[in-house]
């Protein structure tokens, strides 16, 4: 049986300003249609992604910005950094982990380092290993994202 994430239901207080910087960060606009006075959906889809996010009214009963660790994968970190910082988005300084951990808990739109001898460093991963170097944001209601750069996958994915 094959399974793909296909949807992501993001809880947001304020759709238009929502809607204004998912578009803003280069996210595909696919629908954005309103039902009736108390339910509303707008779905976007990432730049290259097969997957894509939702938001609107009535759609979720969770807390607005308690989304976190939404991984987009990026060939290129530097690069994904500075097209978003170009469109607007604050984005993290670029960095990695010191022990090579790929796995990191995640707060308040951020990526914390909170495993045993994880380390947070500035700069992209030292020789550029697949899934070794990230930089993070957050939307308005601080749903937490995080870049990740991967230029060869595991085998099997």
């Amino acid at each position: 049986m094959t399974m793909k994430l296909e949807l992501f239901i993001l809880p947001v207080s304020d759709v238009d300003r929502a809607r204004a910087f998912y578009e803003e960060a280069g996210f595909r606009l696919d629908l954005a249609k309103d039902i009736t006075a108390d339910y509303r959906v707008v779905h976007l889809t990432p730049p290259g992604s097969e997957a894509s996010i939702m938001f609107g009214k009535g759609l979720t009963t969770a807390a607005p910005g308690s989304a976190q660790g939404l991984y987009l994968i990026v060939t290129d970190i530097e690069e994904a950094r500075k097209e978003l910082v170009g469109r607007g988005i604050e984005v993290s300084e670029v960095f990695h982990d010191g022990k090579g951990i790929f796995f990191h808990g995640h707060d308040a739109g951020d990526a914390v380092h909170n495993g045993p001898g994880q380390e947070r460093i500035a700069g992209p991963h030292p020789d550029r290993a697949s899934y070794g170097s990230y930089a993070t944001f957050k939307d308005p209601d601080g749903n937490g994202w995080v870049l990740q750069e991967i230029t060869q996958r595991f085998p099997g994915r």
